[in-house]
């Protein structure tokens, strides 16, 4: 921490005293200290924790008229790290943060030093705007230097087109004695080093699948992050042979099959998090696709609550946990949370006093206390025949990680009528849709309607971040919001209290309102879009006598969808524009994933 002057250490010393941060008794008793240790009194403060170094940075920055920025979360993209090169970066603990009015903006650690900044100025040509910044956040930033995929990719792209080429020529000779060096040539290449930054990319920005997809002239890499893909970058078509064998080496996978698809795994370490890869690799017109699912199991919170189950869903669900036997069923697209909801059940009802065992593919989360079982196959062990064993293992409760055809089904079923608790998932549109697919998978009503107690519809939109702002609804909005929840609304302030008793929504509008107050995301380092993270719509039925007549005269899922609407359950779509009208979500993310036919 750089000397500061008189003047600037007597405004800290107050605005830590007026802000609450240290008592006037405390001021002194540390300032003693400082002088008995012959220490810099700011450097005790920081060192033994009175104060945070964040709060001590913002106190300094304001004292010296100098604008703050908290750069523990930031993520900067790579292409504005390219404006600042590393070494400069790291000398002068300067990190650029974007650009602003034809201004650099950049966040250093002394900000004060004016010779410093000149010389940044000219070094990159351009005027700055210099923020201050804590020693900690600008070398959290510093770390992104070696993810910024366009910088650390593009040095080794000449070296790689010639390996690349390399390998070409020897698959395209069929020399068996080429096909065995492939291994080394692709594991001594840079490829290594330009895989190992765009999965490590991935990682550190909460990516949940990096697909590599092959073009015409060149090879394109998407992340998903928060459930939508973004282009990270495109390669020279040439690095494609030896990229896809390395990932193929690394998954076990053969690396001379290009004709079917393959599947595989393997697990990489960031920030000392062990991650889990499931690989899938299929052919297509111009080469072969991978995606790569990350599985980062400190990442994702197995809490009902923290998941968006809120109010009368979450006690729909807490009610059916409550039984000894009988499935519980949860459904959607790939990507919607299903397993992670499964996982979130399973956390709810573990107990010394009950045995659980599981039967998955794969084995997303390792919990404690729970008999998990990876499906395998190759050998033999399915969901039917590992379903089989699991019965004579005496379960209390089993969870089978996916329904997907007509033999599973009928075990599933047959395990919850002899009394056991089952709890699935399967691929459908809605909650409602899940009872007619059984019928599809020619499971007898009269089973569906005596096993099945709750069911399940989920989506993912994307949460709003910290950063926020509020607006008043447009005309199209507010009519929107009116049509699809006007008459969930309270209607009166004496019915605020009850209702937020009843679907767990508080300070909510009134019926009748043609505007309403929504929040947005502000754009910021750590959400570049407003967004950050993700939470889930949801609708959650039980299974009443008259929806299990409907289920023996093998109703559609229109005419269960209207009855479990009649019988009090929430929508999607409704549970969505809720979280909307609660500043969760924006309305555009509840259009794009809740469909209209779920309204």
């Amino acid at each position: 921490m750089s000397v500061l002057s008189d003047t600037v250490q007597r405004q800290v010393e107050e605005d830590l005293v007026h802000g609450g941060y240290i008592t006037p008794a405390k001021l002194v008793a540390i300032k003693d200290e400082a002088d008995a240790k012959h220490a810099p009194f700011m450097s005790l403060l920081g060192s033994e924790g009175h104060v945070s170094n964040e709060d001590l940075t913002k106190l300094i920055a304001k004292a010296n008229n100098l604008p703050y920025v908290n750069l523990s979360a930031a993520r900067i993209s790579p292409m504005i790290l390219e404006l600042l090169p590393q070494e400069i970066a790291e000398h002068y603990m300067a990190v650029p943060l974007g650009e602003m009015q034809h201004r650099l903006v950049v966040a250093m650690l002394d900000a004060d030093n004016v010779q410093a900044v000149d010389y940044l100025s000219n070094r990159i040509g351009k005027t700055l705007k210099v923020y201050a910044a804590s020693e900690e956040g600008i070398r959290q930033v510093l770390k992104q230097y070696k993810l910024s995929i366009s910088q650390d990719v593009a040095g080794e792209i000449s070296n790689l087109e010639k390996t690349a080429q390399n390998v070409k020529q020897k698959e395209n000779q069929g020399n068996k004695l080429a096909q065995s060096n492939i291994k080394t040539i692709v594991q001594d290449s840079p490829i290594s080093k330009a895989l190992s930054t765009i999965l490590e990319y991935a990682a550190r920005n909460r990516a949940s699948d990096v697909h590599v997809e092959p073009m015409e002239k060149e090879l394109k890499i998407r992340c998903r992050i928060d459930g939508v893909l973004r282009e990270v970058m495109r390669l020279p078509k040439a690095t494609e042979p030896p990229l896809i064998s390395r990932i193929k080496i690394l998954s076990n996978l053969k690396i001379d099959e290009h004709r079917i698809p393959q599947d595989g795994e393997f697990t990489i370490k960031v920030a000392d998090r062990e991650i889990d890869l499931r690989i899938a690799i299929s052919p297509v017109i111009w080469g072969e696709q991978i995606v790569i699912r990350l599985l980062d199991k400190t990442g994702t919170s197995l809490k009902l609550e923290a998941m968006g189950f809120i109010g009368r869903p979450l006690k729909t669900i807490r009610q059916a946990l409550s039984q000894t036997s009988g499935m519980i069923l949860t459904s959607g697209p790939t990507g919607s949370g299903k397993s992670t909801t499964l996982y979130a059940l399973l956390q709810e009802v573990k107990s010394d006093k009950v045995n659980i065992v599981t039967l998955e593919d794969p084995v997303e989360y390792k919990i404690e206390g729970v008999n998990q079982i990876q499906v395998n196959p190759e050998v033999g062990l399915t969901f039917a025949t590992g379903l089989r064993s699991i019965l004579r293992q005496d379960p209390d409760i089993v969870m089978v990680g996916e329904i997907r055809d007509k033999e599973t089904a009928e075990l599933a079923v047959q395990a919850s009528l002899t009394g056991h608790l089952v709890f699935s998932t399967l691929h459908t549109n809605s909650a409602a849709g899940i009872l007619p697919r059984l019928l599809d998978m020619e499971v007898e009503p009269f089973l569906i309607a005596s096993t099945v107690r709750t069911v399940i519809g989920q989506r993912l939109v994307r949460r709003i971040g910290d950063k926020r702002d509020t607006y008043q609804s447009s005309p199209v909005e507010a009519a929107s919001i009116k049509e699809t929840v006007g008459m969930l609304l309270p209607k009166d302030n004496g019915a605020q209290k009850k209702f937020a008793e009843g679907l767990g929504f508080e300070n909510l509008p009134l019926q009748g309102q043609t505007a309403y107050n929504l929040t947005k995301g502000i754009d910021s380092l750590d959400a570049p879009d407003g967004y950050r993270g993700r939470i889930g719509l949801y609708e959650v039925f039980n299974i009443s006598e008259q929806i299990q007549e409907l289920i023996l005269k093998r109703a559609t899922s229109n005419e269960i969808q209207r009855v479990s609407q009649e019988q009090g359950m929430v929508t999607m779509r409704q549970d969505g524009y809720l979280k909307v009208l609660s500043g969760y979500t924006t309305i555009n993310e509840v259009n794009r994933v809740a469909a209209a036919d779920n309204a």
